[in-house]
């Protein structure tokens, strides 16, 4: 009788041989043999050109990296080397995302999103930031591009997309740094998509008076970040909404929580700050895990690959995390033409500047295309699919000049204390992010920094409005002027993309906020105990208790199904207690049933799912004109609805053949290029998870799939008492390389809640020396 662990032994045995058989008839040996050898160098020696005294690289047993220099300059040539090492490939597709140049790698399937992105002019953005950076800054971009360069010139094989591809990288340059700063900004900065969903509802009839039903305001009952207590500035008093002014939450915003809890609240007497930004799902990781250490800065936590320094994390001193604000930073204008002259602007006429760019196809065609900018930005709508027939150009703080965000992330990796902090986020720009921070004397705070643009009075921001100068930004708020609060009397800090403000804060970050469940259910966690733990902070962050079920268990009570089966499933999820589990059969039916019922205005909206929670639960207990059905010859009413909505949920699980939420509700991290290719099996990975969109542990999933592609993508917690006792995972590895061990090691830990330590302490592991190249 075998023993499990020789059990375990035998069948990864056979998998590795499966695995070798198969890349051997893939690419043949000696493709097999080069993939080995394009794994990362991670012990021994390596001279490189740049480097002013030697530098230790050290990973530990799941590939954590902590690297030890003279200089700052030798720092950060290291983490760049050491991310390209790791994450070469990520980094290459990162950039020519930004740079809108995939196509020449991946032919005419991308051109759409080339032009797109060629149309915005993130690169041309980048470009411009790069030439205006502070000297230290810049000297920190510098070095970290000569790293990437170093590893380039070192030697080393490429990994396996470029032999795939058949194509060698190009050196990289400061602006290919800044261009994936640019691309976060993008991906966190979506109102521009929700003024033209506005704009094209109301072209569709829909009243304003209609607008504020399907998308209700933000709950004036519901938590938010800050309350008045919290302010410096003078409150005012809050005229009533217009129709278009408070809007429900926009479709980017996909989630983060993050909090921190002071010392009177915990058992250690010090503070704790936990920190789960929710980004897309990837392999390899969006986040590398790593220890930067230097004269003047020790700093650990989430660093993304292609930026110097860390993002998420802490020091010796201070912890701090992200969520993001969602601030309305991008505005749409309406164009009035002067055909064949260009556009009214403050009562003349305005040519349009035109931009030229070339887009190189694979196989050797070259698409010139050009791009019209006004005093605004570029006209965006020329790059969509469906465009409006009125053009719209677009004004977004990330396309300003200057730029510089990086200098603040690298100011807050070095400070000591809540002054130094602040200082440290003065030149922020965008996205704006929840900043919350804790430090070793026990202070928690809070901020949200960035350009906040100040328009005139009448303009909300919420759609697009005439581009004849009537309604330019009038500048940006003084960073005395950005919400902020320090040491609350309640003895903790919580943000959940919800409401930042309180009623009567002198301006508007953004009408459109997150709906509140997260943000109640981590207060009513951190409330339910008298003095919390760090296990209590593990179990906050790992919690899928639906208080989206809470609100529609009501509505359940009120129903008349129509089938035998339905009346069953109605009392099982009466008697069920709303927690999202991947094991759980009445999750799946839950998250079925209100899929269903988010088809409701479907006729009306054009969309065939309608996420709005608050809209949904107002109908189906007052009533909507949508719940009667054309199809049928009767008047049904929402609760008859409802039950129908019920039956077709059984209906798909019947068709599923799923008896637990986890079964179809899977957590993707697909390989941007290699998913497309026989070498799927290898790259891709999936998972059971629970959650929904509305759980503190998040699981947001596509209505038709039920697939999750968005969910935490680290997650942290910083133990204020012990720093080194603090915690922190992401999903997949460090490696993103997939022959290597580190390349998803690290999900099953993500998927189940473990975490690895976050600690500076020298760990057992394999080290790497980076020596000077010697002189000739």
């Amino acid at each position: 009788m075998l023993f499990p662990t020789m059990k375990r032994f035998l069948r990864g045995l056979v998998w590795l041989l499966g695995l070798f058989l198969f890349l051997a008839l893939l690419l043949g040996f000696s493709g097999y043999l080069y993939l080995r050898a394009s794994l990362p160098q991670g012990e021994g020696r390596i001279a490189l050109e740049g480097l002013s005294a030697p530098v230790e690289v050290v990973r530990d047993g799941k590939g954590v990296v902590r690297i030890r220099a003279a200089t700052l300059k030798d720092l950060f040539f290291a983490q760049g080397f050491v991310h390209a090492q790791e994450r070469l490939w990520q980094m290459e597709f990162q950039r020519r995302v930004g740079q809108g140049r995939l196509s020449e790698i991946l032919g005419e399937a991308t051109l759409p999103q080339d032009r797109f992105l060629r149309t915005w002019g993130f690169y041309r953005a980048a470009r411009a930031a790069y030439g205006k950076l502070y000297p230290e800054e810049k000297e920190a971009v510098d070095a970290y591009a000569a790293g990437v360069n170093a590893f380039l010139a070192s030697g080393a094989p490429l990994p396996p997309e470029f032999r795939l591809l058949g194509f060698r990288p190009e050196p990289w340059t400061g602006p290919d740094v800044l261009v994936w700063a640019k691309m976060m900004s993008y991906d966190l900065s979506g109102n521009w998509e929700e003024e033209l969903k506005r704009h094209r509802l109301l072209a569709r009839g829909v009243s304003p008076k209609r607008l504020l039903e399907l998308k209700p305001p933000y709950p004036e009952d519901a938590p938010t970040v800050l309350r008045a207590e919290d302010l410096k500035l003078p409150l005012k008093r809050e005229e009533a909404p217009s129709a278009l002014l408070r809007m429900a939450p926009p479709r980017f915003m996909e989630a983060s929580n993050n909090w921190v809890v002071a010392g009177s609240r915990t058992e250690t007497g010090k503070p704790f700050l936990a920190n789960d930004p929710h980004l897309a799902l990837q392999a390899p990781s969006l986040w590398f895990l790593m220890a930067l250490e230097a004269p003047g800065l020790r700093a650990i936590g989430a660093t993304l690959p292609g930026l110097p320094g860390v993002v998420i994390g802490r020091n010796e001193r201070i912890a701090w995390g992200v969520t993001n604000v969602g601030a309305d930073v991008e505005d749409l204008y309406l164009l009035e033409e002067v055909e064949g002259r260009g556009y009214r602007y403050k009562g003349r006429v305005v040519p349009y500047g035109v931009r030229e760019e070339v887009i190189r196809v694979k196989g050797g065609r070259e698409e010139v295309l050009k791009v019209r900018e006004t005093v605004y930005g570029p006209v965006i709508t020329d790059a969509l699919e469906d465009p409006p027939k009125t053009p719209m150009a677009l004004r977004w703080v990330s396309l300003d000049e200057e730029d510089h965000i990086l200098m603040a992330f690298l100011g807050v990796n070095r400070a000591g204390n809540w002054e130094e902090f602040k200082k440290a986020l003065l030149p922020y720009s965008a996205p704006s992010q929840n900043f919350v921070y804790a430090d070793v004397e026990g202070n928690i705070g809070y901020i949200a920094p960035g350009k906040f643009p100040v328009r005139k009075e009448g303009h909300t921001g919420m759609v697009p409005v005439p581009g004849n100068g009537e309604w330019d930004w009038l500048g940006y708020r003084r960073p005395e002027e950005w919400p902020q609060a320090f040491n609350p009397a309640r003895g903790y800090l919580v943000t959940a993309n919800h409401k930042v403000t309180p009623k009567g804060f002198p301006y508007a970050l953004t009408y459109d906020w997150a709906e509140p469940y997260r943000a109640e259910r981590i207060e009513e966690l951190l409330l339910a105990k008298e003095k919390l733990s760090l296990e209590d902070m593990k179990a906050i962050q790992q919690d899928q208790k639906s208080l989206l079920y809470r609100d529609f268990r009501p509505v359940l009570e009120l129903l008349t199904p129509l089938s035998e089966g339905a009346r069953a499933w109605r009392d099982r999820l009466l008697a069920w207690d709303g927690t999202m589990a991947p094991g759980s059969e009445e999750a799946l039916v839950f998250a079925l049933w209100y899929t269903e019922l988010t088809r409701l205005p479907q006729r009306e909206v054009g969309e065939a799912y309608w996420d709005e929670p608050r809209y949904l639960l107002k109908a189906l207990k007052e009533g909507d004109k949508n719940c009667d059905q054309p199809e049928t010859e009767y008047r049904e009413s929402c609760l008859d609805y409802a039950a129908l909505a019920l039956e077709r949920a059984l209906d798909r699980k019947e068709a599923l053949g799923a008896r637990a939420w986890g079964e179809v509700h899977r957590a993707r991290f697909p390989h941007a290029v290699l998913t497309h290719t026989p070498l799927k099996r290898l790259s891709d990975r999936e998972v059971a998870f629970g959650g929904d969109r509305y759980t503190v542990n998040v699981g947001p999933f596509d209505p038709e799939t039920l697939a999750m592609g968005h969910g935490p993508s680290y997650r942290q917690i910083v133990d204020l008492s012990d720093m080194e006792g603090s915690l922190f995972v992401h999903p997949m590895g460090q490696s993103g390389h997939f022959l290597s061990r580190h390349y998803a090691d690290l999900l099953p830990l993500w998927q189940r809640g473990d975490y690895l330590p976050m600690r500076f302490g020298a760990p057992l592991g394999r080290t790497l020396l980076l020596e000077p190249l010697p002189s000739p």
